[in-house]
């Protein structure tokens, strides 16, 4: 892949409970930081406010953790993502990008006071559980969760493997909260999964973007092509559902493994001249241009948005489900003294054919409506919080433009009454119909 630097990116409204921070497309980089004049007067307040409370706060509070506030709540004003990384943070970061880390296996994030479940990991202690996408963490054993912040929530919820925490939750259709005991462990996320659902036609499920996702991807589209398919792989099934991002380079290194040799992927645009990147493939698609369907949903964020708008834009493939998150904008890591880092949203990165992705997330080629219950009766499902929900998040500076750039999409109906997945038996069926027509993959 054409590159510049390794980045990483992710859904930033929610933390990786245990070693990991959870989402968050970065880059990292080493700079020293502009040295910037600033107003006398400026110094002189912040002095003064210092030396207040200092002096006559009610309890005495540590110099240190008064800067450190001051600098958290100045970031926190920019937007969502940008924050402080203590030492401690900084080192989970860094180590989460491995795919191993300790705690429940659930993503999170911070809403009206209480802890959201984004998405539990696949084959976590919380999935085993049965914490579910949606719930409300209203307790954690016999703490409540109003009043903390989402880090104080997240130090309650990590711990030592094989201990035991008491998850209290309030979950959409029922009638009282529930109260979940999940066993904390080292978390190793296999992030690419592969089979054969019929003869011919293959699926891969990525559900983060690691390190080594790019190879694993490539190993599971080689074992599609090999022995186990009879080398007759006629179409591809891409499940990128509830996918909160992972690293820029795995995102990349997927989009790659489907496009053809120089055809541009992503590029980001800032204000400063190194925030100017673009990514494109270096080699030929791997499939021979087989139908692919790419399913998203509203849990499908950052690296993986950057894939479906990749092969969307190129026409290769057809995303199906739902509109995806939205979050289209690049957070650089800049390393402070201590071991501490800055993380600092630095740019917005586009698809292909320019189109920002921050606030509007990709429009799928088809546009599912999940229904279950009695015929007829909409599917309650649980309300994604999507990037444009944020407080505080960046707005899409093309917004004023989109309307002009949409196009018509398919809108299909599944009901999700059984146990089996039903989008993707609708995706394979369509997968099919594609086949037959020439392997056109227009809708």
């Amino acid at each position: 892949m054409k590159s510049v630097r390794p980045l990483s990116l992710g859904l930033t409204v929610g933390l990786l409970i245990g070693v990991l921070l959870a989402g968050s497309h970065q880059v990292f980089a080493k700079r020293n930081s502009a040295m910037l004049e600033l107003p006398l007067s400026d110094i002189r307040l912040f002095t003064d406010i210092y030396a207040r409370i200092k002096k006559d706060y009610v309890e005495e509070v540590g110099g240190q953790a008064l800067l450190e506030g001051a600098i958290r709540g100045m970031l926190s004003s920019l937007d969502p993502h940008s924050t402080y990384l203590s030492q401690e943070e900084f080192k989970e970061l860094q180590i989460g990008t491995t795919g191993e880390f300790g705690g429940l296996g659930i993503e999170v994030g911070m809403e009206n006071g209480f802890v959201r479940v984004i998405s539990p990991i696949e084959d976590t202690p919380a999935d085993k559980a049965g914490v579910h996408a949606g719930d409300i963490i209203i307790k954690l054993d016999e703490t409540q969760v109003k009043g903390l912040t989402l880090n104080e929530a997240v130090k309650l919820m990590r711990g030592k493997r094989g201990s035991k925490i008491l998850l209290t939750i309030v979950r959409e259709g029922e009638a009282k909260p529930l109260e979940i005991t999940v066993t904390r462990d080292v978390i190793r996320v296999k992030s690419v999964r592969s089979r054969v659902l019929e003869p011919g036609y293959g699926y891969i499920r990525i559900s983060s973007f690691q390190s080594k996702t790019t190879r694993n991807v490539i190993a599971a589209v080689e074992k599609l092509l090999g022995k186990e398919n009879q080398k007759n792989l006629k179409g591809l099934v891409l499940d990128l559902r509830n996918n909160p991002g992972g690293v820029l380079t795995g995102a990349v290194g997927v989009s790659d493994i489907f496009l053809r040799d120089g055809e541009l992927i992503v590029f980001t645009k800032g204000r400063v001249e190194d925030a100017e990147l673009k990514y494109s493939a270096n080699t030929n698609d791997s499939v021979n241009g087989i139908p692919i369907i790419v399913l998203i949903n509203e849990g499908s964020a950052s690296a993986s948005e950057i894939v479906a708008g990749a092969l969307q834009d190129h026409k290769r493939a057809v995303i199906m489900g739902q509109k995806s998150f939205g979050k289209g904008s690049v957070q650089t890591i800049l390393p402070l003294k201590e071991n501490a880092a800055l993380k600092l949203t630095t740019a917005r990165y586009y698809t292909p054919s320019g189109k920002s992705i921050q606030g509007e997330g990709i429009n799928p080629d088809i546009l599912v409506e999940e229904i279950r219950g009695e015929e007829g009766k909409e599917n309650k499902r649980f309300k994604f919080v999507r990037e444009a929900d944020l407080k505080g998040h960046l707005e899409n500076n093309q917004e004023k433009s989109q309307g002009k750039l949409k196009k018509e999409v398919k809108h299909i109906t599944i009901s999700v009454d059984s146990e089996a997945d039903a989008v993707l038996n609708e995706a394979l069926g369509i997968l099919k119909d594609l086949v037959k027509g020439n392997n056109s993959t227009s809708v």
